[in-house]
């Protein structure tokens, strides 16, 4: 997978529903404010697959 023209890993966060609790991984686009190319995360473990399906190094959790 290819990540949108001009991000990186260093645009990839999570953002969290106040209303329902979900949780979606993604780029951020710092303009508008949107998550570009999101999917549900479960567990810890999918932002690590998001990380590395487009060739990024997951962070070391804390």
């Amino acid at each position: 997978m290819t990540p949108p023209p001009g991000f990186g890993a260093r645009d990839i966060t999570t953002q969290s529903s106040v209303c329902t609790g979900e949780t979606l991984v993604g780029f951020l686009d710092a303009q508008t404010g949107k998550l570009l190319q999101a999917v549900v995360v479960r567990s810890p473990a999918d932002i690590a697959a998001f990380y590395r399906a487009y060739g990024y190094e997951p962070p070391r959790q804390k």
